[in-house]
């Protein structure tokens, strides 16, 4: 089959691998119809995060048809249409017993490479990196699921495929971010960045009750997405002397009632602070650019929570003192998807959203590398480019 390859730091080539085949009699093989790009793909592609290996399979975010099942496999049948959440939960331990499927005890079968880095290991990903179970990702033609009874879910006829596809990580993440903020009606949110998370959190924090969402972002294309689907207010970074000011003169001095960062190690900013975690990052004495999740607990108002979607690393000078004293909840996961699938269905065939307005370039999966080369490069124009294989 064809796969979307990496073959070293910034260096990703569309390459014939071999097909998979089912492992255990709890796998299902899916024919990928749609895939997408993540942000999160850009820490390992740029050399932030250790751990993959060349000729690995990359993607995470995927859907597609049922095309072979195990024997064990009750719940789902060759044909079926199915969105699959990124990160594989068996069903049976006690996390997921508790649907807290990021941080299965069963699907990560390096949790020896991660345990001495996070004390106990996450779950698996598909397409990212050894430490998360060095599992071939989505960007192919085909992709084995484990446990397809805990991880396929069927799609109602009225969603289309590219509704589905979102509810495999951006749509998920964003709305779990949205969950932890504890939102009360008439809650405002504020959220740094208008990526597909960033604009999934702001529509799902409207969608639980916030009577105001801002966005803070530097790019216009994208804070006009979060006004025009979110019905955000927005921030444009670089054009104000501080981020958290301008935030307390919006919300009456006060802060923001929650905070959300869907930025993660590789945020953009501006001063001296920016400067010095590009520098740090450069030379690899640092994995994280922090400025968003700095900013966001700076602006959070006192008890107030600020919920971290960005994936991070190690982070310089984490300010621990401003949390405490200002009596702040941080609130962090992976997404555990399963859990939220019919909600997210009922969201989308409701009317309430469309996730679709994400998909801003679709490509053949032949294409891939350009696909990722735009969504790297050209903000302005990109947020998710979709791979059709």
């Amino acid at each position: 089959m064809r796969a979307l390859c990496w073959n070293g730091v910034n260096d990703l080539a569309v390459e014939t691998v071999p097909d998979p085949r089912l492992v255990n009699p709890h796998d299902v093989i899916v024919a990928v119809r749609l895939s997408t790009t993540c942000g999160s793909d850009l820490h390992f592609i740029d050399g932030y995060l250790p751990g993959m290996r060349e000729g690995d399979v990359i993607g995470h975010e995927f859907m597609g048809e049922v095309l072979e099942v195990g024997g064990a496999v009750e719940r789902i049948a060759v044909g079926d249409r199915v969105v699959v959440p990124s990160f594989i939960g068996c069903g049976a331990c006690w996390y997921c017993g508790a649907q807290r499927y990021s941080a299965c005890d069963t699907t990560n079968p390096n949790a020896a490479v991660q345990q001495p880095i996070l004390g106990f290991p996450s779950g698996g990903i598909y397409g990212y990196t050894h430490p998360f179970g060095g599992y071939q990702g989505s960007h192919a033609e085909y992709i084995r699921v484990p446990f397809g009874d805990v991880n396929c879910f069927p799609i109602p006829e009225s969603i289309t495929d590219e509704q589905a596809l979102f509810c495999s990580d951006a749509l998920p993440t964003g709305l779990m971010g949205a969950d932890f903020c504890d939102i009360s009606p008439g809650d405002t949110v504020a959220i740094w960045g208008s990526g597909g998370v960033g604009l999934m959190a702001a529509h799902t924090s409207r969608l639980l009750g916030a009577g105001r969402v801002i966005v803070i972002d530097r790019v216009p294309e994208r804070l006009e997405l979060a006004r025009r689907h979110a019905g955000a207010d927005t921030i444009d970074y670089t054009s104000v002397d501080s981020v958290p000011a301008t935030l307390r003169e919006m919300t009456g001095g006060r802060g923001p009632d929650a905070c959300i960062d869907a930025v993660g190690m590789e945020a953009h900013g501006t001063g001296v602070q920016h400067l010095y975690d590009r520098a740090k990052q450069l030379l690899r004495l640092e994995t994280d650019r922090a400025t968003a999740l700095r900013e966001a607990i700076m602006s959070c108002r006192k008890t107030g929570v600020v919920s971290v979607l960005g994936v991070y690393g190690v982070t310089d000078k984490f300010p621990m003192g401003v949390l405490t004293n200002k009596g702040l909840t941080l609130r962090t996961a992976q997404q555990s998807g399963q859990r939220d699938v019919s909600r997210m269905f009922e969201f989308i065939t409701s009317g309430q959203l469309d996730p679709s307005y994400l998909i801003t370039h679709d490509l053949p999966l032949s294409d891939a590398v350009a696909g990722y080369d735009i969504f790297k490069n050209d903000k302005s124009e990109c947020v998710r480019a979709v791979f059709r294989p």
